[in-house]
């Protein structure tokens, strides 16, 4: 029996942890066969090459999609879309997959989502229906790809009942909850040992793992957004506290960000550490340290909104990048402000507040999501019904 081709477009070292269940369940399915398209922050050598990490994991890479940043501002986003979109559909047509499958909701997604669905590829979106209103366009962009997309697979339920109210037919939209959290039952990370030994970890200070983006509707301003971060930092560095950086997405103002923590690591300032990236075992490793030793995720990554309930650890929110998006109540939001920030970590480390995480509730489900997707796209029906879209608002 001849199988189903399942093309997977991966653009950002974030979503591409996310996938890895996906890719792994595609791979294992009897009547699927994937193709990794990788593009983007993947390809760059300023964010950590983390092609490489897909390499090491075993994927095969069936296309590489290059996209030239060339400034870091919003018109170079507008011109990478439009040369990702030209690059992508080059790549389809090689490839002729019977689905598509893109995920969540940053630029490199949005233009490869145009590319298959205006090629009449019936594409599945993963992680739509979300809000976050935090003036990072992912808003925009994420349910614009919603709207063309033919298959949602959600994380909650929540994120369905939206879709549902956007217009989209039930039958399109199957509640599969957060890939990463297959990841995480599994205990896929580095251990406590190897990590605090690769890091020089003290066991008995606290220890904050730090992701801070840009926020692209105020790209101009995220020096100014950073630097009470950094300022807080320095001040608690001094007495004992550690950080453990990576660095941000390729989005606009993401190297005005970098320009400041490559200033910060030339001060060699004691228990500090920045790197372009941890990799996805040593970061979930990280995470799962913290359930034993007060540590906290500070910044403000999707990632310390949905992956830190799954691990029930304290995360605090900096700034509007995450604002109103689905939280578990291990979420701590402050502005950007020093004062509340270092505030918010003293609060974060005690024991009453990790305690109190321990009871929270994660609003992202349970597991077994690249499964779930796996089975849809194997059996999902391939036809005109699936290509043209109805909208089911009547007035």
């Amino acid at each position: 029996m001849k199988k189903r081709i399942i093309a997977v477009f991966t653009g950002n070292r974030a979503e591409y942890g996310l996938q890895v269940p996906i890719l792994r369940a595609i791979d294992m399915h009897p009547k699927l066969e994937y193709r990794l398209i990788v593009s983007g922050a993947h390809l760059d050598k300023n964010f950590g090459q983390t092609i490489k990490e897909i390499e090491s994991d075993g994927f095969k890479i069936s296309a590489e999609v290059k996209i030239n940043m060339k400034k870091d501002n919003l018109f170079s986003t507008a011109q990478a879309i439009g040369n990702c979109v030209k690059e992508t559909s080059k790549v389809l047509e090689r490839i002729n997959p019977n689905i598509f499958v893109v995920y969540a909701d940053r630029f490199e997604g949005f233009a490869a989502i145009v590319a298959g669905t205006q090629m009449s590829i019936p594409t599945a979106h993963i992680e739509g229906g979300d809000i976050t209103e935090g003036g990072a366009l992912d808003d925009s962009v994420r349910h614009a790809m919603t709207k063309l997309a033919h298959l949602h697979f959600t994380t909650n339920k929540e994120a369905t009942r939206r879709i549902k109210t956007m217009g989209e037919e039930s039958w399109r939209i199957h509640t599969v909850g957060f890939p990463a959290i297959d990841l995480i039952k599994n205990n896929e990370f580095t251990d406590k040992k190897t990590l605090i030994k690769k890091y020089k970890l003290s066991t008995k200070k606290p220890i904050l793992l730090v992701t801070q983006h840009s926020v692209a509707t105020e790209f101009k301003d995220a020096t100014s957004q950073i630097k009470p971060t950094l300022d807080a930092v320095i001040e608690l560095a001094k007495k004992g506290f550690q950080f453990i950086f990576s660095y941000p997405n390729n989005d606009a103002g993401g190297k005005l960000i970098i320009s400041q923590l490559e200033k910060l690591k030339k001060k060699k300032i004691e228990n500090v550490q920045i790197y372009k990236h941890l990799g996805r075992n040593d970061y979930y490793g990280m995470m799962n340290l913290f359930k034993k030793l007060p540590g906290v995720c500070l910044g403000n990554s999707s990632s310390g909104i949905k992956e830190t309930p799954a691990f029930n650890i304290p995360s605090i929110d900096i700034g509007s990048r995450q604002k109103n998006r689905l939280s578990a109540q291990n979420i701590i939001k402050v502005n950007y402000n020093k004062i509340e920030i270092i505030k918010a970590i003293k609060k974060a480390t005690s024991g009453k507040f990790r305690n109190y995480c321990t009871k929270i509730k994660n609003p992202y489900g349970i597991g077994n999501s690249g499964l779930k997707i796996a089975k849809i796209l194997a059996k999902v029906k391939i036809d005109k019904k699936l290509i043209q879209k109805k909208m089911t608002i009547k007035f």
